[in-house]
């Protein structure tokens, strides 16, 4: 059965992952992120697209994107992922050889209030939270450590929608509740939108993503 339709209005927030077939390993070496890097930046040259945020894994990818009108999105990814595989299976001479990720991307809304910060910081801290360095600005594979350097050659990052708190590394290294971390995995897995109740209800209902509300399993019998 295709899948079905996906709508990405313009001026909403987006957190964007996907993964490794197989959580294949997409970034061996500091080539391979830096040739990711690169095409994100190609890729904003065709594409209109703001990146807000992002990380790099060894298996994986998370984005926080702010497209500007209907569409942009799926253009975006697109171009991005498309010119990615390209060259990731060129460089390996595996052309033909299956597939590079586990399929299309996830993708949920988020509200631009409190709830952006919280899936920034919880995309800027996932190195931390794999316990790959002490302190998450010291990935160098993500927007913190970009925006903390404040490099002006790098022109992937676009402002946020909301004002970056002057005490943001020490917010972003700060543990996230485990009721947090649960909320937004469940976004991730299932791309319910993440936000005030009211919120989520009405922008399930605008984008088709009710089913995303809805307990998974089957109903209980009636006694």
């Amino acid at each position: 059965m295709p899948q079905p339709r996906r709508y990405f209005p313009g001026g909403m927030v987006f957190h964007v992952l996907n993964r490794g077939v197989g959580r294949r390993t997409l970034f061996a070496k500091d080539a391979d992120f830096w040739a990711f890097e690169r095409v994100m930046e190609e890729s904003l040259r065709t594409r209109r697209m703001r990146v807000c945020a992002y990380c790099l894994m060894s298996n994986h990818w998370h984005l926080v994107v702010w497209p500007e009108r209907d569409g942009d999105l799926p253009a975006f990814m697109q171009h991005l992922t498309n010119t990615h595989v390209k060259r990731w299976k060129q460089y390996r001479h595996e052309v033909g050889y299956g597939h590079l990720y586990q399929g299309r991307y996830k993708c949920f809304p988020v509200e631009t209030e409190d709830y952006f910060y919280r899936v920034v910081r919880y995309v800027e801290r996932n190195p931390l939270r794999a316990n790959l360095v002490e302190r998450a600005q010291s990935w160098r594979w993500s927007s913190l450590r970009r925006a903390d350097r404040d490099d002006p050659t790098f022109p992937i990052l676009s402002p946020w929608p909301l004002p970056r708190p002057d005490d943001w590394l020490e917010i972003v290294n700060q543990p996230q509740s485990q009721a947090e971390l649960e909320a937004l995995r469940r976004c991730v897995s299932r791309g319910r939108p993440f936000g005030n109740p009211n919120w989520v209800a009405d922008t399930a209902r605008r984008l088709g993503l009710e089913p995303t509300l809805r307990h998974r399993g089957r109903p209980k019998k009636q006694s």
